[in-house]
């Protein structure tokens, strides 16, 4: 798996969600059209795992989590960024989400939930925020973030 594929699948996923109001409609529209035992789903799970393999995705680390942005916010994808991580029963960084928050959650091993999520798609809507966690085993979870925007929220 290369970028440029990668990237040809992201068009294709934005394309379905773009315009779209990011709320638990999407989010049951998606795991509806989109579902973890589908052709769809499965190919950009097959694609995370060859790019987390072949080195080019996932590539940086911090306090245990493997994440990175793939493709930047942009007109090719819809205006969503697209970020990968790699989790393994822990928890990351808590952050608001000032327009929303589309999640596919690609359990790896065990019976791994993200943030209570199996298999499949949910969606934090605008100004919603959370603590990504990553419980009973491995994931990959995919992003995306409309115009990129994520805010951290400083450690206490």
């Amino acid at each position: 798996m290369d970028l440029p594929r990668f990237e040809a699948l992201m068009v294709d996923l934005t394309a379905k969600v773009a315009g779209r109001p990011l709320d638990a409609d999407l989010a049951e529209w998606l795991n509806r059209e989109i579902p973890a035992d589908g052709p769809e789903f499965a190919a950009i799970a097959q694609a995370c795992r060859e790019a987390v393999a072949a080195g080019w995705m996932c590539s940086r680390e911090h306090a245990g989590i493997k994440y990175g942005r793939v493709i930047k916010a942009g007109p090719a994808t819809h205006g969503f960024s697209v970020d990968v991580v790699d989790m393994d029963e822990i928890a990351g960084g808590h952050h608001v989400h000032p327009q929303g928050e589309i999640d596919m959650v690609m359990p790896l091993a065990g019976e791994a939930k993200f943030d209570g999520h199996g298999a499949g798609w949910c969606v934090y809507p605008p100004g919603s925020a959370h603590t990504p966690t990553v419980a009973g085993g491995r994931a990959f979870v995919l992003y995306l973030l409309p115009q990129g925007a994520i805010q951290f929220t400083p450690a206490a």
